[in-house]
């Protein structure tokens, strides 16, 4: 059920075009260690090559289920429940060269196994050219020009988030990015980063996967070296307040500091 928009999202989205403005960023340090256990036995028993960024990502998802606020579309004045819980992962190919996405639908719902397996074979067949909606949006990205582009992406954008119509026969697909992003900066050695959401995203935050290092941590009230996980969000403030964003963080630090307990035996 849709309800008019009041109170702190009204104010926001009076103050605010979207979302070139109201942008908030945070950091989340994890200790590391349940999630590296679980990556490491996943991959021995199942053949899986789990990552951190999967297990973020399924962490991200748990996370919007436990704050359903934070899960919805903002359109022509009014907050719309969203129909799943999807996450959109940024992923490079070739070798690092070049960057794509892939969205996994309902990510709330599923083990981060099959995530990642989803998510690896998404990946394989954009590489070898076998999928073709991606295929229709990269040469619609080769042939306009920027200014061109611009405005074919905030109308897509308008289309299939603010109206919410699946346009994928035209390589627009319905919410393209889903309901929060997450992309890894790890994988280069960088620690911390963050990350602008531009307008045509329409999600209420993008979440930065750094690498883990070893790193002092108080541990039962001693000095111990651990491995400390940072993640980064920048977060739109027309979705949520300090109060969303830190239960959200709260739901995220819960599934991380024990993957085993949320994921199927």
């Amino acid at each position: 059920m849709t309800e008019r928009v009041r109170g702190w999202r009204k104010l926001a989205g009076s103050s605010w075009r979207p979302p070139d403005d109201p942008q908030f960023y945070g950091e989340l340090e994890i200790d590391a260690s349940a999630m590296l256990s679980y990556v490491e036995y996943i991959r021995e028993h199942t053949g899986t090559r789990l990552t951190m960024t999967h297990l973020v990502g399924r962490a991200v998802a748990y996370g919007l289920a436990e704050v359903p606020e934070m899960c919805a579309r903002l359109a022509f004045g009014r907050t719309h429940p969203r129909e799943s819980i999807d996450v959109f992962f940024i992923v490079a190919t070739d070798g690092g060269r070049e960057l794509t996405g892939v969205k996994i639908s309902d990510a709330d719902t599923k083990p981060a196994v099959r995530i990642a397996d989803e998510l690896n074979q998404r990946v394989e067949q954009i590489t070898r050219g076998e999928d073709p909606a991606f295929g229709r949006s990269k040469r619609m990205l080769a042939v306009l020009p920027p200014m061109v582009l611009r405005r074919v992406l905030n109308l897509a954008a308008w289309l299939t988030s603010d109206l919410n119509l699946d346009l994928s026969p035209l390589g627009m697909p319905r919410q393209a990015f889903g309901a929060a992003m997450v992309t890894s900066v790890g994988m280069w050695g960088v620690r911390i980063a963050y990350s602008p959401l531009a307008r045509y995203y329409r999600v209420p935050l993008l979440v930065l996967v750094g690498a883990v290092e070893s790193r002092p941590m108080v541990v039962d009230g001693e000095v111990r070296a651990r491995p400390v996980l940072t993640l980064t969000a920048t977060v739109d403030h027309r979705y949520a307040d300090g109060s969303h964003t830190a239960r959200m963080a709260d739901a995220v630090r819960r599934y991380c500091s024990n993957p085993s307990a949320f994921e199927p035996s």
